[in-house]
Protein backbone atom coordinates (compact mmCIF):
# COMPACT_ATOMS: atom_id res chain seq x y z
CA UNK A 1 0.00 0.00 0.00
CA UNK A 2 1.22 3.52 -0.83
CA UNK A 3 2.72 5.38 2.10
CA UNK A 4 0.51 8.12 3.54
CA UNK A 5 1.94 11.58 2.94
CA UNK A 6 1.05 12.59 6.49
CA UNK A 7 1.73 9.34 8.37
CA UNK A 8 4.80 10.36 10.36
CA UNK A 9 2.78 12.34 12.92
CA UNK A 10 0.59 9.34 13.79
CA UNK A 11 1.65 6.73 16.35
CA UNK A 12 -1.03 4.28 15.26
CA UNK A 13 -2.23 2.92 11.94
CA UNK A 14 -5.60 4.04 10.70
CA UNK A 15 -8.40 1.54 10.74
CA UNK A 16 -9.09 -0.49 7.60
CA UNK A 17 -12.57 1.04 7.73
CA UNK A 18 -11.05 4.53 7.80
CA UNK A 19 -8.77 3.72 4.88
CA UNK A 20 -11.63 2.38 2.81
CA UNK A 21 -13.98 5.26 3.67
CA UNK A 22 -11.46 8.04 3.02
CA UNK A 23 -9.87 6.64 -0.13
CA UNK A 24 -10.60 8.56 -3.34
CA UNK A 25 -8.34 6.73 -5.80
CA UNK A 26 -11.30 4.87 -7.32
CA UNK A 27 -12.57 8.12 -8.85
CA UNK A 28 -9.75 10.67 -8.75
CA UNK A 29 -7.41 8.42 -10.75
CA UNK A 30 -8.67 10.21 -13.85
CA UNK A 31 -6.73 13.24 -12.59
CA UNK A 32 -3.41 11.35 -12.71
CA UNK A 33 -2.23 12.92 -15.97
CA UNK A 34 -2.94 16.41 -14.69
CA UNK A 35 -1.33 15.66 -11.34
CA UNK A 36 1.90 14.71 -13.09
CA UNK A 37 1.89 17.63 -15.54
CA UNK A 38 1.35 19.98 -12.59
CA UNK A 39 4.09 18.25 -10.61
CA UNK A 40 6.57 18.57 -13.49
CA UNK A 41 5.92 22.32 -13.66
CA UNK A 42 6.30 22.54 -9.87
CA UNK A 43 9.59 20.58 -9.94
CA UNK A 44 10.93 22.87 -12.67
CA UNK A 45 10.08 25.88 -10.55
CA UNK A 46 11.72 24.40 -7.44
CA UNK A 47 14.92 23.85 -9.43
CA UNK A 48 14.82 27.26 -11.10
CA UNK A 49 14.38 28.98 -7.75
CA UNK A 50 17.17 26.84 -6.22
CA UNK A 51 14.78 25.63 -3.53
CA UNK A 52 16.02 22.16 -4.42
CA UNK A 53 19.21 21.33 -6.35
CA UNK A 54 18.92 21.44 -10.14
CA UNK A 55 20.01 17.79 -10.46
CA UNK A 56 17.23 16.72 -8.08
CA UNK A 57 14.70 18.73 -10.03
CA UNK A 58 15.87 17.09 -13.27
CA UNK A 59 15.69 13.60 -11.73
CA UNK A 60 12.16 14.23 -10.42
CA UNK A 61 11.03 15.48 -13.84
CA UNK A 62 12.58 12.44 -15.54
CA UNK A 63 10.79 10.07 -13.14
CA UNK A 64 7.46 11.85 -13.53
CA UNK A 65 7.83 11.77 -17.31
CA UNK A 66 8.26 7.99 -17.22
CA UNK A 67 5.15 7.65 -15.07
CA UNK A 68 3.20 9.95 -17.40
CA UNK A 69 4.08 7.78 -20.39
CA UNK A 70 2.86 4.70 -18.50
CA UNK A 71 -0.43 6.46 -17.73
CA UNK A 72 -0.90 7.59 -21.33
CA UNK A 73 -0.24 4.05 -22.56
CA UNK A 74 -2.61 2.58 -19.97
CA UNK A 75 0.23 0.66 -18.32
CA UNK A 76 0.23 2.42 -14.96
CA UNK A 77 -1.01 0.11 -12.21
CA UNK A 78 -2.99 2.08 -9.67
CA UNK A 79 -2.85 0.93 -6.07
CA UNK A 80 -6.53 0.97 -5.06
CA UNK A 81 -5.56 0.73 -1.41
CA UNK A 82 -3.80 4.08 -1.69
CA UNK A 83 -5.39 7.14 -0.19
CA UNK A 84 -5.62 9.21 -3.37
CA UNK A 85 -4.09 9.84 -6.77
CA UNK A 86 -1.40 12.12 -5.27
CA UNK A 87 -0.03 9.50 -2.86
CA UNK A 88 -0.27 6.88 -5.60
CA UNK A 89 1.98 8.86 -7.92
CA UNK A 90 4.30 9.96 -5.12
CA UNK A 91 4.79 6.31 -4.10
CA UNK A 92 5.53 5.29 -7.69
CA UNK A 93 8.01 8.15 -7.99
CA UNK A 94 9.85 6.85 -4.90
CA UNK A 95 10.10 3.46 -6.59
CA UNK A 96 11.47 5.07 -9.75
CA UNK A 97 14.02 7.54 -8.38
CA UNK A 98 14.41 6.85 -4.66
CA UNK A 99 14.54 9.35 -1.76
CA UNK A 100 14.87 12.40 -4.03
CA UNK A 101 11.15 11.94 -4.71
CA UNK A 102 10.57 13.27 -1.21
CA UNK A 103 11.56 16.78 -2.37
CA UNK A 104 8.72 17.09 -4.88
CA UNK A 105 6.12 18.06 -2.29
CA UNK A 106 8.19 21.06 -1.14
CA UNK A 107 6.11 24.26 -1.02
CA UNK A 108 2.80 22.69 -1.88
CA UNK A 109 -0.09 20.86 -0.24
CA UNK A 110 -2.63 18.39 -1.51
CA UNK A 111 -5.10 21.23 -1.00
CA UNK A 112 -3.68 23.44 -3.76
CA UNK A 113 -2.57 20.37 -5.73
CA UNK A 114 -6.07 18.96 -6.14
CA UNK A 115 -7.47 22.38 -7.01
CA UNK A 116 -4.87 22.60 -9.78
CA UNK A 117 -5.62 19.09 -11.06
CA UNK A 118 -9.37 19.66 -11.25
CA UNK A 119 -8.98 23.02 -12.98
CA UNK A 120 -6.66 21.54 -15.60
CA UNK A 121 -9.05 18.63 -16.08
CA UNK A 122 -12.05 20.96 -16.44
CA UNK A 123 -10.33 23.13 -19.04
CA UNK A 124 -9.86 20.06 -21.24
CA UNK A 125 -13.33 18.69 -20.58
CA UNK A 126 -15.01 22.01 -21.36
CA UNK A 127 -13.13 22.14 -24.65
CA UNK A 128 -14.32 18.63 -25.48
CA UNK A 129 -17.89 19.30 -24.38
CA UNK A 130 -18.20 22.54 -26.36
CA UNK A 131 -16.82 20.75 -29.41
CA UNK A 132 -19.49 18.05 -29.02
CA UNK A 133 -22.20 20.70 -28.64
CA UNK A 134 -20.94 22.24 -31.88
CA UNK A 135 -21.14 18.86 -33.61
CA UNK A 136 -24.71 18.43 -32.38
CA UNK A 137 -25.57 21.88 -33.72
CA UNK A 138 -24.13 20.85 -37.09
CA UNK A 139 -26.10 17.60 -37.06
CA UNK A 140 -29.33 19.48 -36.31
CA UNK A 141 -28.49 22.11 -38.94
CA UNK A 142 -27.93 19.43 -41.58
CA UNK A 143 -31.29 17.88 -40.71
CA UNK A 144 -32.95 21.32 -40.83
CA UNK A 145 -31.49 22.15 -44.26
CA UNK A 146 -32.57 18.78 -45.65
CA UNK A 147 -36.14 19.55 -44.52
CA UNK A 148 -36.16 23.31 -45.00
CA UNK A 149 -39.44 23.27 -46.96
CA UNK A 150 -41.39 21.23 -44.42
CA UNK A 151 -44.06 23.05 -42.42
CA UNK A 152 -45.34 21.64 -39.15
CA UNK A 153 -48.02 22.73 -36.69
CA UNK A 154 -46.38 24.59 -33.84
CA UNK A 155 -47.66 24.03 -30.30
CA UNK A 156 -48.16 25.95 -27.09
CA UNK A 157 -49.54 24.16 -24.01
CA UNK A 158 -49.29 21.04 -26.24
CA UNK A 159 -52.26 22.45 -28.17
CA UNK A 160 -52.11 23.25 -31.88
CA UNK A 161 -51.05 26.89 -32.25
CA UNK A 162 -49.67 28.17 -35.57
CA UNK A 163 -47.75 26.98 -38.61
CA UNK A 164 -43.96 27.09 -38.44
CA UNK A 165 -41.23 25.76 -40.64
CA UNK A 166 -39.67 22.62 -39.18
CA UNK A 167 -36.29 24.24 -39.81
CA UNK A 168 -37.39 27.21 -37.68
CA UNK A 169 -38.20 24.87 -34.80
CA UNK A 170 -34.83 23.12 -35.21
CA UNK A 171 -33.01 26.45 -35.28
CA UNK A 172 -34.44 27.09 -31.82
CA UNK A 173 -32.42 24.10 -30.61
CA UNK A 174 -29.28 25.53 -32.19
CA UNK A 175 -29.85 28.87 -30.45
CA UNK A 176 -30.18 27.37 -26.97
CA UNK A 177 -27.18 25.08 -27.55
CA UNK A 178 -25.16 28.15 -28.51
CA UNK A 179 -25.95 29.70 -25.14
CA UNK A 180 -24.80 26.46 -23.52
CA UNK A 181 -21.45 26.75 -25.28
CA UNK A 182 -21.17 30.36 -24.14
CA UNK A 183 -21.92 29.42 -20.52
CA UNK A 184 -19.25 26.72 -20.51
CA UNK A 185 -16.76 29.03 -22.20
CA UNK A 186 -17.52 31.73 -19.62
CA UNK A 187 -17.01 29.21 -16.82
CA UNK A 188 -13.65 28.24 -18.33
CA UNK A 189 -12.54 31.89 -18.10
CA UNK A 190 -12.96 31.78 -14.31
CA UNK A 191 -11.39 28.32 -14.08
CA UNK A 192 -8.26 29.64 -15.82
CA UNK A 193 -6.60 30.83 -12.62
CA UNK A 194 -3.62 28.86 -11.28
CA UNK A 195 -3.88 27.93 -7.55
CA UNK A 196 -0.61 26.06 -6.94
CA UNK A 197 1.57 27.81 -4.38
CA UNK A 198 -1.29 28.56 -2.03
CA UNK A 199 -0.13 25.44 -0.19
CA UNK A 200 -2.41 24.36 2.68
CA UNK A 201 -4.03 27.79 3.03
CA UNK A 202 -1.45 30.49 3.80
CA UNK A 203 1.15 30.30 1.05
CA UNK A 204 4.83 29.52 1.59
CA UNK A 205 7.87 31.16 3.17
CA UNK A 206 10.08 29.64 0.45
CA UNK A 207 10.95 31.79 -2.60
CA UNK A 208 8.52 30.11 -5.01
CA UNK A 209 7.63 31.64 -8.39
CA UNK A 210 3.92 31.12 -8.98
CA UNK A 211 3.92 33.10 -12.22
CA UNK A 212 6.49 30.71 -13.66
CA UNK A 213 4.26 27.72 -12.87
CA UNK A 214 1.32 29.60 -14.38
CA UNK A 215 3.18 30.11 -17.65
CA UNK A 216 4.39 26.50 -17.70
CA UNK A 217 0.84 25.21 -17.35
CA UNK A 218 -0.82 27.68 -19.71
CA UNK A 219 -3.08 29.42 -17.20
CA UNK A 220 -4.17 33.01 -17.87
CA UNK A 221 -4.04 34.13 -14.25
CA UNK A 222 -2.65 33.30 -10.81
CA UNK A 223 -5.10 33.12 -7.91
CA UNK A 224 -4.83 36.19 -5.68
CA UNK A 225 -5.74 34.84 -2.24
CA UNK A 226 -4.24 31.68 -0.81
CA UNK A 227 -7.27 30.89 1.38
CA UNK A 228 -9.69 31.30 -1.50
CA UNK A 229 -7.37 29.25 -3.74
CA UNK A 230 -7.89 26.09 -1.70
CA UNK A 231 -11.44 26.64 -0.47
CA UNK A 232 -13.04 27.82 -3.72
CA UNK A 233 -15.20 25.33 -5.59
CA UNK A 234 -17.18 27.91 -7.57
CA UNK A 235 -15.58 26.59 -10.74
CA UNK A 236 -17.09 23.16 -10.09
CA UNK A 237 -20.49 24.61 -9.18
CA UNK A 238 -20.47 26.84 -12.24
CA UNK A 239 -19.53 23.97 -14.54
CA UNK A 240 -22.21 21.75 -13.00
CA UNK A 241 -24.73 24.57 -13.35
CA UNK A 242 -23.89 25.06 -17.03
CA UNK A 243 -24.15 21.30 -17.58
CA UNK A 244 -27.50 21.20 -15.77
CA UNK A 245 -28.91 23.94 -18.02
CA UNK A 246 -27.50 22.15 -21.07
CA UNK A 247 -29.14 18.95 -19.88
CA UNK A 248 -32.51 20.73 -19.71
CA UNK A 249 -32.17 21.61 -23.37
CA UNK A 250 -31.14 18.07 -24.29
CA UNK A 251 -34.14 16.74 -22.36
CA UNK A 252 -36.56 19.12 -24.10
CA UNK A 253 -35.14 18.17 -27.50
CA UNK A 254 -35.59 14.51 -26.58
CA UNK A 255 -39.15 15.13 -25.42
CA UNK A 256 -40.03 16.80 -28.73
CA UNK A 257 -38.63 13.85 -30.66
CA UNK A 258 -40.48 11.39 -28.43
CA UNK A 259 -43.79 13.19 -29.03
CA UNK A 260 -43.16 13.58 -32.75
CA UNK A 261 -42.47 9.86 -33.09
CA UNK A 262 -45.81 8.83 -31.56
CA UNK A 263 -48.72 7.64 -33.72
CA UNK A 264 -50.68 10.62 -32.45
CA UNK A 265 -48.17 13.11 -33.88
CA UNK A 266 -46.47 10.96 -36.53
CA UNK A 267 -44.09 13.77 -37.58
CA UNK A 268 -40.96 11.61 -37.66
CA UNK A 269 -39.70 8.07 -37.72
CA UNK A 270 -36.64 7.39 -35.56
CA UNK A 271 -34.23 4.80 -36.88
CA UNK A 272 -34.52 1.32 -35.36
CA UNK A 273 -30.91 1.58 -34.19
CA UNK A 274 -32.03 4.11 -31.56
CA UNK A 275 -35.18 2.29 -30.44
CA UNK A 276 -36.07 -0.90 -28.60
CA UNK A 277 -39.07 -3.22 -28.58
CA UNK A 278 -41.50 -4.63 -26.04
CA UNK A 279 -41.15 -8.00 -24.36
CA UNK A 280 -44.92 -8.56 -24.66
CA UNK A 281 -46.17 -6.35 -27.52
CA UNK A 282 -44.55 -7.33 -30.85
CA UNK A 283 -45.69 -4.16 -32.62
CA UNK A 284 -43.89 -1.72 -30.32
CA UNK A 285 -41.01 0.51 -31.41
CA UNK A 286 -40.09 2.48 -28.32
CA UNK A 287 -37.80 5.57 -28.24
CA UNK A 288 -36.05 4.21 -25.15
CA UNK A 289 -32.76 5.99 -25.85
CA UNK A 290 -34.49 9.37 -25.81
CA UNK A 291 -36.42 8.43 -22.69
CA UNK A 292 -33.19 7.48 -20.92
CA UNK A 293 -31.66 10.79 -21.97
CA UNK A 294 -34.67 12.53 -20.46
CA UNK A 295 -34.31 10.46 -17.28
CA UNK A 296 -30.56 11.00 -16.98
CA UNK A 297 -31.11 14.73 -16.68
CA UNK A 298 -32.51 14.23 -13.18
CA UNK A 299 -29.18 12.74 -12.16
CA UNK A 300 -27.29 15.72 -13.59
CA UNK A 301 -29.49 18.12 -11.64
CA UNK A 302 -28.97 16.01 -8.54
CA UNK A 303 -25.21 16.27 -8.99
CA UNK A 304 -25.40 20.07 -8.98
CA UNK A 305 -27.63 20.00 -5.93
CA UNK A 306 -25.34 17.62 -4.04
CA UNK A 307 -22.27 19.85 -4.47
CA UNK A 308 -24.28 22.98 -3.65
CA UNK A 309 -25.43 21.38 -0.40
CA UNK A 310 -21.94 20.01 0.25
CA UNK A 311 -20.37 23.47 0.04
CA UNK A 312 -23.01 25.66 1.68
CA UNK A 313 -22.09 24.82 5.28
CA UNK A 314 -18.29 24.64 5.03
CA UNK A 315 -16.10 27.19 6.81
CA UNK A 316 -12.98 28.49 5.08
CA UNK A 317 -10.64 27.08 4.07
CA UNK A 318 -10.14 23.45 2.95
CA UNK A 319 -12.30 20.67 4.40
CA UNK A 320 -12.19 16.99 3.55
CA UNK A 321 -15.85 17.12 2.53
CA UNK A 322 -14.57 18.66 -0.70
CA UNK A 323 -13.22 15.28 -1.75
CA UNK A 324 -16.83 14.40 -2.53
CA UNK A 325 -17.21 17.14 -5.15
CA UNK A 326 -15.51 15.00 -7.78
CA UNK A 327 -17.83 11.98 -8.25
CA UNK A 328 -20.84 14.18 -9.16
CA UNK A 329 -18.67 16.37 -11.38
CA UNK A 330 -17.17 13.41 -13.23
CA UNK A 331 -20.58 11.77 -13.54
CA UNK A 332 -22.21 14.86 -15.05
CA UNK A 333 -19.40 15.36 -17.55
CA UNK A 334 -19.45 11.70 -18.62
CA UNK A 335 -23.25 11.63 -18.91
CA UNK A 336 -23.46 14.86 -20.91
CA UNK A 337 -20.80 13.73 -23.37
CA UNK A 338 -22.55 10.40 -23.86
CA UNK A 339 -25.91 12.12 -24.49
CA UNK A 340 -24.36 14.57 -26.96
CA UNK A 341 -22.72 11.75 -28.92
CA UNK A 342 -26.02 9.86 -29.11
CA UNK A 343 -28.02 12.88 -30.29
CA UNK A 344 -25.39 13.75 -32.92
CA UNK A 345 -25.85 10.32 -34.46
CA UNK A 346 -29.61 10.18 -33.91
CA UNK A 347 -30.34 13.38 -35.85
CA UNK A 348 -28.59 11.81 -38.82
CA UNK A 349 -31.08 8.94 -38.75
CA UNK A 350 -34.53 10.58 -38.64
CA UNK A 351 -37.11 10.34 -41.43
CA UNK A 352 -39.71 13.11 -41.68
CA UNK A 353 -43.26 11.87 -42.31
CA UNK A 354 -44.19 14.63 -44.75
CA UNK A 355 -47.59 13.26 -45.82
CA UNK A 356 -48.77 12.77 -42.25
CA UNK A 357 -47.65 16.28 -41.34
CA UNK A 358 -49.36 17.77 -44.41
CA UNK A 359 -52.66 16.19 -43.33
CA UNK A 360 -52.45 17.99 -39.99
CA UNK A 361 -51.99 21.35 -41.70
CA UNK A 362 -55.59 21.20 -42.97
CA UNK A 363 -56.69 22.31 -39.49
CA UNK A 364 -57.77 25.91 -40.07
CA UNK A 365 -57.43 26.82 -36.42
CA UNK A 366 -53.73 27.18 -37.32
CA UNK A 367 -54.65 30.35 -39.24
CA UNK A 368 -56.76 32.14 -36.62
CA UNK A 369 -54.04 34.68 -35.80
CA UNK A 370 -53.55 35.34 -39.50
CA UNK A 371 -57.23 36.31 -39.80
CA UNK A 372 -56.88 38.54 -36.71
CA UNK A 373 -53.91 40.33 -38.30
CA UNK A 374 -55.78 40.55 -41.64
CA UNK A 375 -58.54 42.46 -39.84
CA UNK A 376 -56.05 44.66 -37.97
CA UNK A 377 -54.46 45.66 -41.28
CA UNK A 378 -57.94 46.77 -42.41
CA UNK A 379 -58.39 49.03 -39.40
CA UNK A 380 -60.05 46.75 -36.86
CA UNK A 381 -58.78 46.98 -33.28
CA UNK A 382 -56.95 43.96 -31.88
CA UNK A 383 -59.63 43.31 -29.24
CA UNK A 384 -62.46 43.44 -31.78
CA UNK A 385 -60.54 41.31 -34.29
CA UNK A 386 -59.87 38.69 -31.60
CA UNK A 387 -63.58 38.55 -30.73
CA UNK A 388 -64.61 38.25 -34.40
CA UNK A 389 -62.27 35.35 -35.07
CA UNK A 390 -63.28 33.72 -31.76
CA UNK A 391 -66.91 33.66 -32.96
CA UNK A 392 -65.85 32.23 -36.32
CA UNK A 393 -63.93 29.45 -34.59
CA UNK A 394 -66.89 28.69 -32.32
CA UNK A 395 -69.43 28.66 -35.19
CA UNK A 396 -67.27 26.87 -37.74
CA UNK A 397 -64.21 25.00 -36.56
CA UNK A 398 -65.74 23.79 -33.31
CA UNK A 399 -68.55 22.27 -35.39
CA UNK A 400 -66.35 20.69 -38.04
CA UNK A 401 -66.94 23.36 -40.68
CA UNK A 402 -64.12 25.13 -42.51
CA UNK A 403 -63.84 28.93 -42.47
CA UNK A 404 -62.63 28.74 -46.07
CA UNK A 405 -66.01 27.31 -47.08
CA UNK A 406 -67.89 30.42 -45.92
CA UNK A 407 -69.49 32.49 -48.66
CA UNK A 408 -68.83 36.21 -49.02
CA UNK A 409 -72.17 36.97 -47.39
CA UNK A 410 -71.43 34.66 -44.46
CA UNK A 411 -68.03 36.29 -43.98
CA UNK A 412 -69.65 39.76 -43.91
CA UNK A 413 -71.90 38.65 -41.03
CA UNK A 414 -68.81 38.44 -38.86
CA UNK A 415 -67.25 41.69 -40.11
CA UNK A 416 -67.79 43.97 -43.09
CA UNK A 417 -64.02 44.04 -43.41
CA UNK A 418 -63.87 40.30 -44.18
CA UNK A 419 -63.59 39.93 -47.94
CA UNK A 420 -63.22 36.78 -50.09
CA UNK A 421 -59.44 37.42 -50.34
CA UNK A 422 -59.13 36.26 -46.71
CA UNK A 423 -59.25 32.70 -48.09
CA UNK A 424 -55.80 33.24 -49.62
CA UNK A 425 -54.17 33.22 -46.20
CA UNK A 426 -55.92 30.05 -45.03
CA UNK A 427 -53.07 27.73 -45.98
CA UNK A 428 -49.80 26.75 -44.37
CA UNK A 429 -47.40 28.46 -46.78
CA UNK A 430 -49.26 31.74 -46.73
CA UNK A 431 -49.42 31.59 -42.94
CA UNK A 432 -45.71 30.93 -42.58
CA UNK A 433 -44.70 33.63 -45.05
CA UNK A 434 -46.80 36.26 -43.29
CA UNK A 435 -44.49 36.03 -40.24
CA UNK A 436 -41.91 38.50 -41.52
CA UNK A 437 -40.92 40.17 -38.24
CA UNK A 438 -37.25 39.70 -37.33
CA UNK A 439 -36.75 36.20 -35.96
CA UNK A 440 -40.04 34.97 -37.44
CA UNK A 441 -40.76 31.78 -39.35
CA UNK A 442 -41.16 33.26 -42.85
CA UNK A 443 -39.28 31.18 -45.41
CA UNK A 444 -36.87 33.95 -46.46
CA UNK A 445 -35.96 34.65 -42.82
CA UNK A 446 -35.42 30.99 -41.97
CA UNK A 447 -33.31 30.36 -45.08
CA UNK A 448 -31.21 33.37 -44.11
CA UNK A 449 -30.73 31.98 -40.58
CA UNK A 450 -29.77 28.58 -41.97
CA UNK A 451 -27.06 30.26 -44.03
CA UNK A 452 -25.87 32.35 -41.09
CA UNK A 453 -25.58 29.31 -38.84
CA UNK A 454 -23.91 27.31 -41.58
CA UNK A 455 -21.16 29.93 -41.81
CA UNK A 456 -20.98 30.37 -38.05
CA UNK A 457 -20.66 26.67 -37.24
CA UNK A 458 -18.13 26.02 -39.98
CA UNK A 459 -16.00 29.08 -39.27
Amino acid sequence: MAKKLWGSRFNKKTSVLTDKFTSSISFDKRLAKYDIVGSIAHAKMLGKQKIIPGRDSALIIKGLSFILKDIERGKFKFDYQAEDVHSNIQDMLFKKIGPVAGKLHTARSRNDQVALDVKMYLKDEINESTELIGLLQKSILKFAKANRYVIIPGYTHLQVAQCVLLAHHLLAYIECLQRDKQRLTDAKERIDSMPLGACALSGSGLPIDRSYVQSQLGFKYVTQNSIDSVSDRDYILETLSALAILSVHLSRISEDLILWSTKEFNFIDIDFSFCTGSSIMPHKKNPDVLELIRGSVGKIHGNLSSVMILMKGLPLSYNRDMQLDKPPLFDSIDTIKEILEILIALFGNIVVEKEAIAAKLADESLFSVDIVEYLIKKGTSYREAHDIVGRMVKDCLDKGKKISSLSSAQLKKYSPRLAPDVRRILNAWASVNLKTSYGGTAEKLVLKQLNIWSKRLNA
